[in-house]
């Protein structure tokens, strides 16, 4: 097979963005995951295929590179492929283009391929033998190692909500970048727009648990903790974020 770049279009509606007018982080990352599952049925591993041999796929990290968000009514493209073929797993990666054509946002994403019922890792290779890559990256990246708070300087405290859950029956991967910005401060988040993350999932989230992000702010980077509380204390995932101020 000819593999080629997966693209779509999108045109940025109101109900898309934050009070800044930009596209929220949190549907940047439902547009990938949509993208992601349209180019691998397309391919013919889609999610139903995929569920039909008892697999899934589970995110380990993502790393985006952003030179400014989209904005309100702008339309954007977006072009997605995987990238690499790993043993247990894949990378995949994403390209997003202002209106003008510049790119503005570069990403990567790593996943594993699960025996669903099972949850373990299987090889990637001898359960879906027409894989195939597209040896090109959006972002240069091997998902650095996020370390461990040093202290705690904001905690903020929630519930996990019905909508935060996915068909998976878990935290969606997009709500944890949601929780992270959020514990940030107000006034901080409207005066600065996100210029990197990385993300590690090292957990699952499930509805209903009580959760606790844990934030270490250094100027213009803020590391976050995510863990459940008052129970089954476990860490569900490390947000790294670089920030930068916000232009009129």
């Amino acid at each position: 097979m000819d593999l080629k770049k997966y693209a779509n279009e999108y045109n940025i509606r109101s109900y898309e963005c934050d009070r800044n007018n930009n596209l929220r982080i949190l549907t940047l990352m439902n547009i990938f995951q949509d993208m992601a599952d349209a180019n691998a049925s397309q391919l013919g591993l889609g999610l139903d295929y995929c569920l039909s041999k008892g697999l899934a796929w589970v995110g380990s990290n993502y790393a985006l590179d952003i030179t400014r968000l989209p904005r309100l009514h702008e339309t954007i493209r977006i072009e997605t492929w995987p990238a690499v073929e790993k043993r247990l797993g894949a990378i995949r990666d994403y390209e997003v283009f202002g209106e003008n054509g510049e790119s503005i946002i570069r990403a990567s994403s790593q996943w594993i391929l699960i025996n669903f019922a099972k949850k373990r890792p299987v090889g990637l290779r001898e359960n879906l033998l027409e894989y195939t890559v597209l040896p090109e990256r959006a972002l240069d990246t091997e998902f650095p190692k996020i370390g461990e708070i040093e202290r705690i300087d904001e905690r903020f405290k929630f519930r996990v909500r019905f909508d935060d859950i996915d068909l998976n029956k878990h935290v969606n991967n997009a709500v944890y970048v949601l929780w992270a910005t959020e514990a940030v401060e107000a006034d901080f988040r409207l005066s600065h727009n996100p210029r990197k993350i990385d993300i590690v999932f090292k957990k699952e989230g499930y509805m209903g648990e009580k959760i606790t992000v844990l934030t270490q702010h250094d100027g213009l980077k803020t590391l976050h903790s995510i863990r459940t509380y008052d129970g089954d204390e476990r860490e569900l995932a490390r947000v790294s974020i670089e920030w930068e101020e916000r232009q009129a």
